[in-house]
């Protein structure tokens, strides 16, 4: 009998363990089939389903939610999702919102900006009159450092820099830097090169240019694009900007994407106040805003769609907006999963192209289609932003709401 006891005794613990393990298993597992935050329009009557078996229930008391939402809830407010309606997996953000209408487009825009300070790319060797070769910035001077001032004066523009340190001559020059969010001094010996002129040793940009897409407008003219931001290739910074435009743009070449090597678009950036779309405010990590100018000229008409959120989002048939071709059109493509709780925020739809047309003519997604609109049930759900090196059919997607 003891050991027939024993026997249990050790099944039993199994079992609990094994049921203790699992039910740890199931709950990371359904905390990632859950959204960490969520929009609610207001008026609607809502029932989400996450394709796992939680119920959600307001944090204060056991009430279940997402059934009916008025415009008298509260703007904002936190619920507890639970496994099997007992176990709390997370707590949700659900925000009320109203519902929203943007015009969706497509288009390429050529983008131009003006940093904010000089942007340091690198490092380099100055020769000096006696013939060595000299690093006087190394190790002082970083990658993705802006400067900003030289012995007290502020410079904006590489020639300003360039001028600044040479007229100091062989004194110290004291370089005003902005390095992330922190402004520092720091002290350099410039070097009298070859050429006579007074040098750091630093390879620098003051401004950038590119080809990306709108992704919608409102009446009001505002904007957004990309679903990125603008950063510089040298560094893979985000640029800091003093001033931004939107151009119009003529769409040259498609270079098609193949495996190991995106493609990308090749335009013409029609630079002049007459071709001038809008101005950039804001370049954040999420996309680009600003405001239209009003030059319809150079405007396509986007179509007007309905927002809608994450949550909305169904796995299987979307379009793409795109005007690659030269003309505005619908491009086939499949939502293969989505990632509620990516690392990276302008991740969190993965589509495939299925559209024979665009695969014939692009390989897929390629570079300069950032911004594109995806477009699911006749609702506004993301836009593209990035392409799969590996395959170029396929690609991630930012949820419209990051970029709103």
């Amino acid at each position: 009998m003891k050991k027939i006891s024993a026997y249990y005794r050790i099944m039993l613990n199994l079992t609990c363990m094994g049921f203790f393990f699992t039910l740890l298993f199931a709950v990371r597992l359904f905390e990632n089939a859950v959204p960490d935050e969520i929009y609610v329009r207001a008026g609607e009557t809502v029932s989400y389903d996450f394709k796992v078996p939680v119920s959600i229930v307001l944090k204060q008391d056991s009430t279940e939610v997402f059934e009916y939402q008025t415009k008298d809830s509260p703007f904002m407010y936190h619920v507890n999702c639970r496994l099997f309606g007992i176990f709390p997996v997370k707590d949700i953000t659900v925000m009320l919102v109203e519902p929203e209408t943007v015009y969706a487009s497509g288009m390429p825009v050529g983008i131009y900006a003006k940093t904010k300070g000089v942007l340091v790319i690198g490092n380099g060797e100055v020769e000096r009159t006696d013939g060595r070769e000299v690093k006087p910035s190394e190790n002082l001077v970083k990658s993705g450092d802006y400067i900003v001032s030289v012995n007290g004066k502020a410079v904006s523009e590489k020639e300003e820099l360039a001028i600044a340190v040479n007229e100091a001559g062989a004194g110290k020059d004291i370089l005003g830097i902005m390095r992330g969010e922190e402004y520092i001094e720091v002290s350099l010996d410039p070097v009298k090169s070859v050429s006579g002129k007074y040098m750091l040793g630093i390879w620098v940009r003051d401004d950038l240019a590119g080809v990306g897409t709108l992704t919608y407008y409102r009446a009001d003219g505002t904007y957004a694009a990309l679903g990125h931001a603008v950063s510089d290739s040298d560094t893979g910074t985000i640029m800091s900007m003093a001033e931004g435009y939107l151009y119009h743009t003529d769409i040259v070449g498609i270079k098609k994407g193949k495996s190991g090597t995106p493609g990308e678009l090749s335009g013409i950036i029609q630079y002049g106040d007459s071709t001038k779309i809008g101005s950039i405010m804001q370049n954040t990590g999420l996309g680009i805003h600003g405001v239209l100018n009003g030059n319809l000229k150079w405007l396509e008409n986007g179509e007007c769609y309905e927002v809608r959120y994450k949550q909305d989002i169904k796995i299987g048939s979307a379009f793409i907006v795109s005007s690659v071709s030269g003309e505005s059109k619908k491009y086939e493509v499949m939502v293969e999963s989505v990632d509620y709780r990516g690392s990276e925020e302008n991740k969190g739809i993965l589509i495939r192209v299925t559209d024979p047309e665009l695969l014939e003519l692009t390989g897929g997604i390629v570079q300069g289609m950032s911004g594109s609109p995806i477009i699911q049930d006749g609702k506004l759900i993301g836009a593209v932003t990035h392409v799969l090196v590996n395959d170029p059919t396929m690609g991630y997607g930012i949820f419209i709401e990051k970029m709103l």
